[in-house]
């Protein structure tokens, strides 16, 4: 029989931490896109608003992704077709990347189309007046769920066990807690690295959307020809924008004391 004290023992073994340890990090790493996500919304609010809102988004999160691996099993459910329109299937799973594709991608257009045609000062004053703090953490609650299926899908591939992924999430969870302010900053004080992590997002947004038409499809075709979208290439392509973004910002740095030096 199953126990929680099996499970226990599962977590303290060799090969329950090195399971936790890789884990969380692959925890953090599927993280990214929730963090920008949850960087550039709260940035909407008063400034005295925005740490609050930032580890109540996480840490509902956190909360989110703990109780969804409590149901595995109806997680696995929403794989299978709820309803087909001719010979393709839609469940569950695929409405919810559908839906969520489309929301983000729909939010990060609008905030593209306002850093690209609005000035800094009418975005911030408009912005702050209208949004609330609600309203916020509900679009953060929107993504965090949509975001929730990778995270325990990746979960249940590299542990079965529930005790070690839920401590890695909670692990991760709390990790980035701590470092969601920094990050925040950073983004929202350089606003080249603001785009770049905009165009990120739309990309997850549009990952997220065919993933879910992917799904659709699968069901026309037998288990060995189903299709599968390779997420990590949106990583890699963030890291190498970041990448060029780090020498631009350095050259940028550079050029600005040799200039400040010949006017001296």
């Amino acid at each position: 029989m199953h126990t929680w004290s099996t499970e226990m023992s599962a977590l303290f073994s060799i090969q329950g931490i090195i399971g936790l340890v890789t884990l969380s990090v692959l925890e953090i790493i599927l993280g990214i896109d929730n963090i920008i996500f949850i960087s550039i919304a709260v940035n909407k609010l008063p400034l005295h608003q925005q740490k609050k809102a930032r580890t109540l988004g996480l840490t509902l999160a956190l909360v989110v992704r703990s109780v969804l691996l409590l149901f595995v099993g109806w997680i696995a459910g929403l794989k299978e077709p709820l309803f087909h329109l001719g010979a393709y299937g839609v469940s569950g799973k695929s409405l919810i990347l559908i839906g969520g594709g489309l929301f983000l991608l729909i939010k990060t257009w609008q905030e593209i189309m306002e850093k690209i045609y609005t000035d800094e000062d009418e975005i911030e004053y408009k912005d702050k007046g209208k949004n609330n703090f609600l309203a916020i953490i509900l679009q953060i609650i929107i993504i965090d769920f949509v975001f929730s299926f990778d995270s325990i899908l990746a979960a249940v591939g590299v542990s079965g066990i529930v005790s070690i992924m839920i401590g890695a999430v909670v692990i991760s969870m709390i990790l980035m807690i701590l470092f969601s302010g920094g990050v925040s900053d950073f983004i929202n004080k350089n606003q080249s690295i603001k785009m770049i992590a905009l165009v990120f997002l739309l990309a997850i947004g549009g990952i997220l959307l065919a993933e879910g038409l992917i799904d659709c499809y699968n069901f026309t075709v037998p288990e060995e020809k189903h299709l599968e979208l390779n997420k990590n290439y949106a990583y890699i392509a963030l890291a190498f924008a970041m990448l060029i973004e780090a020498f631009n910002m350095q050259e940028r740095k550079v050029k600005r004391k040799r200039d400040l030096e010949l006017k001296d």
